[in-house]
This record gives structure tokens, sequence and C-alpha cells, in this order.
């Protein structure tokens, strides 16, 4: 049973800088591990807590983030960042 990967502007401008960045492999592994199941470990992912509490990241490298919400109920995954969320 999959799941549903939507993205916010921000996560789509994001995904051209992972293109041009030679990250887009890494990104496109941790998308499928994310339709398939996002609870699945590994690898790892965090609960992220203030402004983005609610949400989760999973690491892309040592600097750069998968930011995404889990809505059970309609079986979705709404990715929010693929770059940094520091900025």
């Amino acid at each position: 049973m999959n799941w549903k990967l939507v993205y916010t502007r921000q996560a789509q401008k994001d995904a051209k800088k992972i293109a041009s960045s030679g990250l887009k492999p890494k990104a496109k592994e941790l998308l499928k591990i994310l339709a398939e199941n996002p609870y699945s470990n590994p690898p790892t992912y965090e609960k992220l807590v203030g402004d983005l509490q609610g949400a989760y990241s999973r690491r892309v490298n040592i600097q750069h983030r998968l930011v995404y919400q889990i809505h059970d109920k309609e079986k979705t995954v709404k990715v929010l960042r693929m770059w940094t969320h520091y900025e």
C-alpha cells in the first residue's frame, strides 16, 4: 500500500537545487522510502520541534535534509523542503 507524495512550492524549487548539486540519487532514494512507508527505519528520521513541530526530517547529506509531514488519514506525505531548513 503506497503513500501519495505531495510537494510544496518550496520543495519543488529545492528539487532543482538538489539536481544541480549531484544529490538527486540520494533524494530519490529517500522519496521512494517515504512512498512505501514514511515510518520505516533505517534510514533514521527525527521529529522536529519549534516552527516545524509535527514534521519529520531525514538526512540527504550532512548539510541538507528532506523535511516532510505525514497525514495518516489521507495516506499522504507532504514534502516541505528538500534542501536545508536552516535558511
